[in-house]
């Protein structure tokens, strides 16, 4: 399979580490929608990141689609979501939560790079960053109140999507998502951020390598 998209991208890193603990082999092609939005037409002409092209040719796209195929790609019992309903539902508010975070960054980040100055909806980044505040706040709460582990093989996808969405927001909006009100974000991020896989996959313009 290839994963194509920047790494800069928490929807791409997303994918990158779930593949890795899931066991799934994969090429990763570090195509930028922007600066080469012609290459990625040709492989994907919605040009759209994170994109998955199975080994059938299949073109996949939209990182929670991604992940539900390679789910069913992974070995028997192998799975980063919980089987258990009442654990399957509290994992499912914080990948909602998570991906709610970077969704609200990305419009951040995108009103201030694309718009002119004079341009930018002040009312409209204010209500963006309030929604952004409000996910990591319950997010916040939620790792305050429940742990999740940040160790190979028992973090599960609540976990993967929390930490790359934090350390995304921290590598891009810093002055916005304060760590300094965020404590167990901040720690469980650090603590994930040390894994192997996440070592492979940094947040960047870099290239997915497998470790050895």
């Amino acid at each position: 399979m290839q994963l194509i998209g920047m790494l800069d991208s928490p929807y791409v890193r997303r994918v990158a580490i779930s593949l890795q603990l899931l066991d799934l082999p994969f090429e990763h092609r570090s195509i930028s929608v922007f600066r080469t939005f012609d290459e990625f037409h040709t492989i994907n002409p919605v040009v759209k990141a994170p994109t998955l092209v199975c080994d059938d040719g299949t073109v996949l796209m939209d990182s929670t689609l991604i992940l539900d195929y390679a789910e069913s790609l992974a070995a028997p019992g192998k799975s980063l979501m919980p089987s258990g309903l009442a654990e399957r539902r509290h994992a499912l508010r914080r990948v909602g939560l998570a991906l709610a975070a970077c969704e609200k960054s990305v419009q951040i980040i995108y009103e201030r790079n694309l718009r002119p100055p004079e341009k930018q909806h002040q009312p409209w980044v204010a209500r963006v960053t309030g929604q952004l505040l409000a996910a990591y706040g319950a997010l916040e709460t939620e790792f305050a109140r429940a742990p999740l582990p940040a160790a190979d093989g028992v973090m599960d996808q609540a976990g993967i999507s929390t930490a790359v969405a934090w350390h995304f927001s921290q590598m891009t909006l810093p002055e916005v998502v304060l760590a300094a009100d965020f404590p167990a974000l901040q720690r469980y991020s650090a603590a994930a951020e040390q894994l192997p896989e996440f070592i492979a996959a940094p947040h960047g313009d870099s290239t997915y390598r497998r470790a050895g």
